[in-house]
Order: C-alpha cells, then structure tokens, then sequence
C-alpha cells in the first residue's frame, strides 16, 4: 500500500471515530433531554438544533471511510456482465465522476463556511456559531476526495496493467480477479 493510500486510511479511520462520537453525543442528548422534561420539566433548551448539528457532522465525517471500505450502495448488476475492459472503463469513470462532484462540493461547502464565518452566521434558538459545522463537513468531503483520488489511482494502474501483454503485466496479474482493488479488503477489513 503506498503512502497516499495509507494516509487516506489513517485520515478516514480518524474522522469516522469522530463522527462516532458526534452519533454518541447525539445519543446522550436527546435521552437526557427526555429524562429532563420528563422528571424536571426542563428540556435542553436548542436540542433540536444540536441533534441537527451533530447529525451533519457526523453524516460528513463518516462519508470518507465508509468509502474507503467500498461500503456505498452500489448497483452493478449491469457493469457484471461486461467484459473486464468495459468494467475497468467503468470504474474509471464513475471514480473521475465521484471525485470531480465531491471535490467541488468540497470546495464550495468550505467557501460556504467562510462566508457564514465572515457573516457570523448562528443557529435562531442557542445562537451557536454554523461556520464550524459547514467546516467539519467540508473537512469529511476533503477526506472522502482523497479516498476518492486513491480509488481513481488504483483503477487507472488496473486499466493500464490490464492493456499490457501478458509478458509485462506485473507478476500474480490476472485480469477477472485483480480488478477492483479495494483497500478494505486488502488490509483484511
């Protein structure tokens, strides 16, 4: 596994324990705000808006390693029965197509957050500053971009060791096996 792909891994392990931990916070809020209501008559003022906060944090930090696992739905019951050039092809293209859109989301999302900086943009109830949540968002896209760029980059060394004869495909390559690589599986994920 080379270093780009390993700091994927490491980055993507490291906002999904983050994003867990948003899903736990959001867990101990709402049963706390429950038992306070219910036995003090006094809910968290802004639990609403929290849970919203937390939920898209997480959701935008999770994205990257849930990609790094392959774990997004996918519907391949079309490309399967193409040859393997046209699967490889395929794969290609949908990495080139995920990574432009997520990359540019990215870009705007962060762009986004400096205006809501800039402007001072806060939630109507608590008044909590959004900027840090669009950030934290923009950040898992950023991640999931180069989980993304990692996945483009194996498919394009698949697509290339797959066009070789056979005489100067690397060592072990078969072609109906090797291709996807998927780094999950690879690390025994």
């Amino acid at each position: 596994m080379n270093k780009l792909a390993r700091l994927a891994k490491e980055i993507s392990q490291h906002l999904d324990y983050l994003a867990g931990l948003c899903i736990v916070a959001v867990m101990l809020l709402v049963v706390s705000n429950v038992l306070l209501r219910t036995l003090v008559h006094r809910p968290i003022l802004g639990t609403y808006e929290y849970v919203n906060m937390l939920t898209a944090v997480g959701v935008g930090l999770a994205l990257a390693y849930c990609a790094y696992q392959n774990g997004h739905i996918a519907v391949d019951f079309i490309i399967e029965r193409l040859s393997q050039k046209m699967q490889t092809a395929a794969d290609v293209l949908t990495n080139v197509t995920a990574l432009s859109f997520w990359s540019m989301s990215a870009w705007h999302v962060a762009k986004y957050a400096r205006t809501m900086l800039e402007s001072n943009t806060v939630s109507p109830t608590t008044q909590f500053p959004l900027w840090p949540v669009v950030f934290l968002i923009a950040l898992g896209l950023m991640a999931l971009s180069l989980v993304l760029t990692v996945q483009l980059t194996q498919s394009l060394q698949m697509a290339f060791a797959a066009s070789l004869p056979n005489r100067l495909r690397p060592a072990g390559f078969k072609p109906g096996i090797d291709a996807p690589i998927n780094p999950a599986i690879e690390e025994g994920f």
